[in-house]
């Protein structure tokens, strides 16, 4: 029970205590910390460059939509005014007043009153505004006007305090704080019949709008000038402005005033339609105080604040409802009404009537969304359906989560898609009664039909279903065509009705149903004319809306060709409800939720965006003409401005060289780093969605690093060839030192060698002895064994024939024994050959050399060589070669020849040095 009251209680307390926040223009708001200037802008002009210029207390303030730069007098005073005539800005201060003009991307001033005592010592003149009457400039101060007409300066001195003079036609009127408003003719004054009232009153204007003269006051409203006199314009609102204190007022060219006040905010009234808006610190302003009101071209207004500066967008097809108390919650659909607006929201339903919120009864929850049929509105809600009509509400059924309702394009039955399936009612007279597609139990958020007993469902999560059914609504077949179609990412697919033709976003990619394979095909059209699009939402048969790269654009299908119109990320960005986007179309105009509210957009709404764009470029904070050259590893920062604020400012992208990626432009703003040296080229496009049309562009250099300038390459050739030189130097130093030590050591080693050879030397000729010894001694060890086996030989000869001639005494029998005993006692010539081997064994070193010095040589001469070299007599070698004493010596005699020996060398001493 307790907790019945508490809930009834809060329900009270929000439907008689939430205040509604109309419709209202856009509203930009700059802080001191956009600007980087002080708190008060007592004047807001648009200059010829599309600029718009402020004057700021210290500062004079230029924003061209990219950048913001503030400037100030030499003298430091306070700017309380400006005007623009043409490329000048004059601007009034603390008893100065001149002109600033733009050069070289920087502001330059002027003093026009320069070395000339114009003002009083003892008088703290300000020049509170500045305007042309008759082909003249005025500068006017509390106490006085001056007029310069280009060459000379008029002062003209009032006699008593005035706060600020207008020009209304050909007549200037002086509007003084205590005495009234007066009427200048010359150097005359009069106060005109009629206007006492004005007396003891702050004028703070006074404007002209369709022939009839208007009087802002600043605590006594507005008054309208009538032939009999001065009388209070007869509005409803004016009683509100006596209140509000008045601080600026003027007209616009579509039909509206705009009332600047202290306490309240801005006053937008209309002439059209008699209503009024006020905009202020409780809707979207940052502070109630208004000092000044500027226009721009596009007919947009600027506020110069008490603490900041606003842009409203007054002229803009787009309006939006702000709800800056949370209480409503992220608005998830929005519905027009004959007496205001039905909301559906993640904190419930509510009803918008009489500048009031009213939550409706039992609707505490999430609401999905809001299809008016048959003046009737079908809400969708977490705990069921709910119809609402002429301001009460009913339940239609219990079935949670009603995502979506959409029309049958055959018939009149509506389809609904839920947490648990998709419902049909085919009976719009009673919606109590519905059908439930069966055997399609799951979370479906989309539903479509263009095909009798046959709708398309997609699943909230994955998946596209084709069900088909009978006249009864009873299941036939569901089929997942995503998977028949072998589609692997078929997560949040979206259904999409366009002339009848049902088409599905998958994964960014367009299809329609083949229904010969039964399969997905990729649809031509929408693919090559809508890339990369996210979200797509339904207006009407000729409009539709895409979100694109997180960018809203209206689409208006004329045939098969696309007219797209960009809605700027400015109004929505950051507020978008992601895959719940949903629009409801009223007359002429159709409403979009957001996060914090909704956006009321004209349907015929649109955005030619401005093609002529400028750049201006900044390096080190100085101009960069185009086709200049810049410092290398420096940052160059492009400013593209359009010189539009409001809707039509253009979607702008920007490629650098031959890159193929086309890059946003972030606020106007391009920065570029790291550039290479070398010739460079920017390319700025306009995007409509479809396109990208070339709009400007901006050639520069970078310069080679300072490391390779002329200067530095003409050093680094100084450096390196003193390098070289000195490393020439040091290396013939080194050379000669090198040499130096070069010849100590060779020296070293020419004595170490000549010690080691002599040492080699005399161990060789040991050597050398000892092998010639070791020769010799086999040698003579050859020679001994050959005289030894002759020797023995020749005693055992000897000796048979000695015991032959004791035994025989027959002589010829004697004669034959002692034969027979010889040739008994022979060598045997097996053993010649094993002792001439030996021989050779002994004496291989000598054969060979002999050999390889003598290649003529004869193994007989080889031989003969041997024993000559074993210093054997030819007596002694007769036998050894089975020749004759005289064939040895003829045999001798023939060597000497082959060796060529002359007759005095010794022939036995050479063959000993082979």
């Amino acid at each position: 029970m307790k907790s019945i009251l508490l809930k009834s209680l809060f329900f009270f307390f929000i439907a008689s205590q939430i205040q509604a926040q109309e419709l209202l223009p856009f509203v930009e708001n700059y802080n001191k910390s956009n600007y980087q200037g002080d708190n008060q802008i007592w004047n807001v002009v648009q200059g010829k460059d599309n600029a718009m210029y402020f004057a700021n207390n210290h500062y004079l303030l230029r924003y061209d939509g990219v950048k913001w730069e503030k400037y100030t007098l030499p003298n430091k005073t306070i700017i309380r005014s400006i005007l623009i005539e043409g490329d000048r800005i004059y601007s009034g201060s603390y008893k100065e007043f001149g002109y600033w003009y733009r050069k070289e991307g920087k502001m330059h001033y002027v003093s026009i009153t320069k070395n000339l005592r114009l003002f009083d010592e003892k008088d703290n003149e300000e020049i509170w505004k500045i305007f042309r009457f008759n082909g003249s400039l005025y500068f006017q101060s509390f106490n006085d006007v001056f007029i310069y007409n280009g060459i000379h300066i008029q002062k003209i001195k009032f006699p008593f305090l005035i706060s600020y003079c207008f020009v209304v036609d050909q007549n200037l009127y002086v509007a003084s704080v205590a005495k009234g408003t007066f009427k200048m003719n010359g150097s005359r004054i009069a106060n005109p019949k009629g206007w006492n009232v004005l007396k003891n009153c702050v004028v703070h204007a006074i404007e002209k709008y369709q022939n009839k003269t208007y009087i802002f006051t600043q605590k006594k409203g507005i008054f309208t000038v009538e032939k009999e006199g001065l009388k209070p314009w007869n509005n409803s609102l004016n009683e509100i402005l006596k209140s509000a204190t008045i601080n600026v007022g003027k007209f616009t060219k579509n039909n509206k005033l705009i009332v600047g006040t202290g306490n309240r905010g801005v006053f937008i009234y209309d002439f059209n339609s008699d209503t009024y808006k006020n905009i202020d610190r409780k809707n979207v302003l940052m502070n109630n105080s208004i000092l000044s009101i500027g226009f721009d071209k596009e007919n947009d207004l600027w506020l110069g604040l008490d603490n900041g500066i606003a842009h409203v967008e007054i002229n803009s097809p787009i309006a939006i409802f702000y709800d800056n108390s949370g209480i409503l919650g992220s608005v998830y659909s929005v519905a027009t009404t004959n007496s205001g607006y039905l909301i559906a929201t993640n904190h419930g339903v509510f009803e918008f009537d009489s500048g009031k919120f009213t939550m409706m009864p039992n609707t505490q929850g999430q609401a999905w969304n809001i299809t008016e049929i048959n003046n009737k509105y079908i809400i969708g809600h977490n705990d069921g359906t709910f119809s609402y009509a002429n301001g009460s509400l009913s339940k239609i059924n219990n079935i949670s989560g009603g995502w979506n309702l959409s029309k049958s394009s055959i018939n009149n039955t509506y389809f609904q898609s839920t947490y648990s399936g998709v419902i049909a009612y085919d009976n719009l007279s009673d919606l109590s009664q519905r059908k439930v597609i069966k055997d399609l139990s799951k979370p479906i958020k989309y539903v479509a039909q263009n095909k009798k007993n046959e709708i398309w469902a997609a699943d909230n999560y994955r998946g596209l279903y084709r069900v088909v059914y009978d006249d009864n609504f009873k299941t036939k077949k569901v089929e997942n065509i995503t998977q028949q179609s072998k589609i692997k990412n078929d997560f949040g697919v979206k259904i999409f009705e366009f002339r009848n033709e049902i088409l599905f976003l998958i994964n960014n990619s367009w299809y329609t149903y083949n229904s010969i394979t039964n399969k997905l095909e990729e649809n031509e059209l929408f693919n090559q004319n809508f890339k990369n699009v996210s979200d797509i939402i339904s207006i009407d048969e000729d409009h539709f809306m895409v979100l694109q790269d997180g960018i809203l654009y209206h689409i208006k299908a004329t045939g098969n060709k696309f007219l797209w119109n960009i809605i700027q990320a400015k109004y929505y960005k950051g507020k978008l409800i992601n895959d719940n986007l949903r629009i409801f179309k009223h007359a002429n105009h159709y409403l979009l939720n957001l996060d914090d509210g909704f956006i009321s957009l004209q349907l015929k709404y649109e955005n030619k965006q401005n093609s002529a764009v400028k750049i201006e470029s900044f390096n080190d904070e100085n101009l960069v003409p185009n086709d200049s050259k810049i410092k290398y590893n420096t940052e160059l920062q492009i400013n593209v401005i359009s010189g539009i604020y409001g809707a039509s400012k253009p979607n702008l992208f920007y490629k650098l060289d031959n890159n193929k990626e086309y890059i946003p432009v972030s606020n106007g703003l391009i920065v570029l780093n790291n550039l290479s040296s070398g010739s460079h080229t920017v390319k700025v496009y306009k995007h409509d969605g479809a396109n990208y049309d070339n709009v400007a562009n901006f050639d520069f250099s970078v310069a080679k690093p300072w490391y390779f300038s002329f200067w530095m390459i003409l050093l680094y050739l100084l450096i390196i060839g003193a390098v070289l030189f000195f490393y020439y130097k040091w290396n013939k130093l080194r050379y000669m030192q090198k040499l130096r030590l070069q010849a100590e050591e060779l020296k070293h080693q020419r004595e170490i060698l000549e010690m080691e050879l002599k040492a080699e030397n005399e161990l060789n000729m040991q050597e050398y002895q000892k092998h010639i010894l070791e020769l010799e001694l086999q040698t003579k060890s050859s020679e001994v064994a050959g005289k030894s086996l002759s020797i023995a030989k020749q005693s055992e000869m000897i000796e048979n024939i000695q015991n032959i001639l004791d035994s025989e005494k027959d002589f010829n029998k004697l004669k034959s024994e002692i034969k027979k005993a010889i040739k008994i006692n022979e060598v045997n010539k097996h053993e010649w050959e094993i002792f001439e081997t030996n021989l050779n064994q002994i004496h291989n070193e000598f054969i060979i050399n002999l050999s390889k010095k003598y290649p003529i040589l004869t193994p007989k001469d080889i031989k003969l060589c041997v024993y000559l070299k074993m210093n054997l007599s030819s007596k002694e070698i007769a036998p050894m070669m089975n020749i004759s004493f005289r064939g040895v010596e003829l045999h001798r005699y023939r060597l000497r020849k082959k060796l060529n020996l002359s007759q005095e060398e010794n022939l036995s001493k050479f063959l000993l040095s082979v």
